[in-house]
């Protein structure tokens, strides 16, 4: 494959990647509240998606998804519906903040969010997100020549990934250094109260999305 091509093809993939959407609102949510190894875990979870769009789009089954109005409206509905169910589940946590339970001279903290719960958090996020199909579908053909074979295709995710990687590890190890700041229950229900509403409204931009 062209350097060139993959070259071109990283630098929009790190537009892409570096714009304000659901991934960078998901971190910033778990990172204070359940620590950086949970922020890690939303990252894999990004990564494993992009591979399962990438499978899909290179063996054309997501073709499906924007050429068939009916799939597209499903799985765009059962994208939305995890946002909004992200935002409302945050929201409900700001409202109803757990309050911290002295034990001798320790104290119990308020539940966290497991690592699996986290990793299936990122993966269901960006897997259940059909702007991530259309990506894929956009960009393939155009660095991507008819002579290429599934292996220069798996090229290109490995890089849409390591971008995310990178990115998004350094935003996990910028936000950790404020995890302190989690302890207030104030900062907890600004934190949910904001990025449940940021959640929400994700998910209704993603239900009013048109197939292009």
């Amino acid at each position: 494959m062209d350097i060139n091509n993959i070259i071109t093809f990283i630098a929009v993939a790190t537009l892409l990647v570096i714009s304000p959407g659901p991934n960078g609102f998901l971190i910033a949510k778990t990172v204070p509240l359940s620590g950086q190894k949970a922020g890690f875990a939303n990252v894999g979870g990004f990564v494993a998606a992009f591979y399962v769009h990438g499978t899909l789009s290179i063996f054309g089954i997501s073709i499906l998804l924007v050429q068939s109005a009916t799939a597209f409206t499903v799985f765009k509905m059962l994208g939305a519906a995890y946002l909004i169910w992200i935002g409302i589940k945050a929201i409900r946590n700001a409202l109803n903040p757990k309050e911290t339970i002295s034990i001798g001279l320790s104290k119990k903290t308020p539940s966290k969010i497991s690592i699996r719960s986290a990793f299936l958090e990122g993966f269901v996020t960006n897997t259940l997100n059909p702007k991530v199909s259309m990506f894929y579908l956009a960009a393939f053909p155009q660095f991507i020549s008819l002579e290429s074979n599934a292996y220069s295709a798996y090229a290109l995710v490995t890089a849409h990934s390591l971008v995310n990687l990178i990115w998004f590890s350094i935003m996990v190890l910028a936000l950790s250094r404020v995890k302190s700041a989690a302890n207030s229950v104030k900062f907890k229900t600004w934190l949910n109260s904001i990025t449940g509403l940021v959640f929400i409204g994700f998910g209704a931009k993603l239900a009013f999305m048109k197939s292009s």
